[in-house]
């Protein structure tokens, strides 16, 4: 409990039925707003389910009892959840690597530089660092950037999505083997029902549409609070990087097309 407190977590049962009852008076707005980190738009739960303080079976009471897109949308979420317990249960091998055997052996060039640049948020990309920063500061990362920070990982830096799902299995603490895993497959294309390989997230976009204003990257990037809302998604752009802000690692459009031709080589 000491250590979780200052995270804004309490393991306890009755902590964990106050914040469904919470997450119940918002849960109509869930399918509009979890996707933007700067809103309270998730359920904030899953520590809970991965703890066991909250059960499964509760979490889906309140989505099956509640009406509207909103319970529709969480209830999907938790599908998902359950998809990928499953999965891991029928296909152990998928554990420790990729569920799909074609791309078991894609030679990924696998930078160290690049992944420690990844990992303690200084690629340049502030949505990815502020996203990492997240991480390392409070133990958890709103699931659309666990899906945006994973695939700048291994389709922009060309890294093998093992890395960073053990990165993540460090660091999250509601950790799940079957949950990290199947997120880091379908984010990386290697995993079942996975997406397509030639998809691949263009951070800036991203930026952009989920976090318009910036605010959740001045929270976790503020040397970059100074940038106004239009250049704080690609500050290099505007020729006023701040002093204590790196240039961008990598040019994403080249890194685009390095994934592609990487993962045309699978058998």
């Amino acid at each position: 409990n000491t250590d979780l407190e200052p995270l804004g977590w309490f393991a306890e049962e009755d902590d964990a039925q106050h914040a469904l009852a919470v997450f119940a008076t918002r849960i109509d707005q869930y399918h509009q707003q979890r996707d933007f980190p700067a809103l309270n738009g998730t359920s904030r739960l899953s520590p809970h389910l991965r703890f066991g303080t909250l059960s499964i079976r509760a979490a889906i009471a309140l989505a099956s009892e509640t009406s509207g897109p909103g319970a529709s949308a969480w209830l999907n979420e938790l599908i998902w959840r359950e998809f990928y317990q499953q999965l891991l249960w029928h296909f152990p091998h998928a554990a420790e690597t990729s569920f799909r055997s074609a791309y078991r052996q894609l030679p990924f060039p696998n930078r160290q530089d690049w992944f420690d640049a990844w990992r303690e948020g200084r690629t340049g990309y502030p949505l990815v660092d502020a996203a990492m920063r997240q991480l390392r500061q409070t133990g958890w990362m709103h699931n659309r950037l666990r899906m945006v920070t994973a695939s700048f990982l291994v389709k922009d830096l060309l890294i093998d999505w093992r890395w960073g799902e053990r990165h993540f299995a460090r660091w999250l603490m509601d950790f799940d083997l079957a949950a990290n895993n199947g997120g880091w497959q379908w984010a990386a294309s290697t995993g079942c029902d996975a997406q397509p390989w030639f998809r691949i997230f263009n951070p800036v976009t991203q930026s952009k549409r989920f976090d318009p204003d910036g605010q959740f990257i001045r929270q976790f990037v503020p040397e970059l609070a100074p940038c106004s809302n239009k250049d704080i998604h690609a500050p290099w752009l505007s020729h006023r990087l701040p002093g204590h802000y790196p240039p961008p690692l990598v040019d994403h459009a080249r890194q685009r097309e390095e994934a592609l031709t990487l993962f045309q080589q699978r058998p």
